[in-house]
This record gives structure tokens, sequence and C-alpha cells, in this order.
């Protein structure tokens, strides 16, 4: 009966130090998921940024080469016909 005991201890032994590394491993699970939420709200943020920058450039750009710079003319002339047809587009739209 004593051999049935001590199988019966070692098995209680097993399960609790099992319990205890599954509670270490859905806390550390918690801790990824919470670090992957934050990661992701961070590229976020930065994709943003990027976005806003690239903006700013393009807008530099043009600024730049109305102020007589050389280096972006026909940009320029491309950015700002577009502007004219969205313009006229516009006042056809609002002439029907």
């Amino acid at each position: 009966m004593s051999a049935i005991a001590e199988i019966i201890d070692t098995l209680e032994s097993k399960i609790e130090k099992l319990f205890t590394k599954i509670k270490g491993l859905e806390k550390n699970n918690q801790d990824l998921k919470n670090e992957l939420t934050k990661t992701a709200s961070l590229i976020q943020t930065q994709s943003q940024e990027i976005e806003a920058l690239k903006t700013q450039y393009e807008t530099l750009k043009v600024a730049n080469t109305l102020l007589g710079s050389d280096d972006n003319k026909r940009d320029t002339k491309l950015k700002i016909n577009s502007l004219i047809r969205e313009i006229d587009y516009c006042i056809a739209q609002l002439s029907d």
C-alpha cells in the first residue's frame, strides 16, 4: 500500500509543478500579447508619421521649385496641372 501512496504523492507533486508551469506560461503569453499590442500601436503611429513626413517633403519640394530651384520643375508643373484639372472638374460639377 505504501508504494501506491508514493506513486500518488509523486503524481500530485508533478501535477502541482505542471499547474505552476501552466500559470507561468499563461502569464508569459499575456505579457507577450501586451507587448504585441504596444508594438502594433507603435508601428501604426510611426506609419502615420512617415506619411505626414512624405506629404511635408512633397510640399517642400513644390515650394522649393516655386522659389526658383530647377531640380523639380517637371514635378511641380505636373502637380499644378493636376490641381488645375481638379479645379476645372469641381467648377464643372458646380455648374451642372
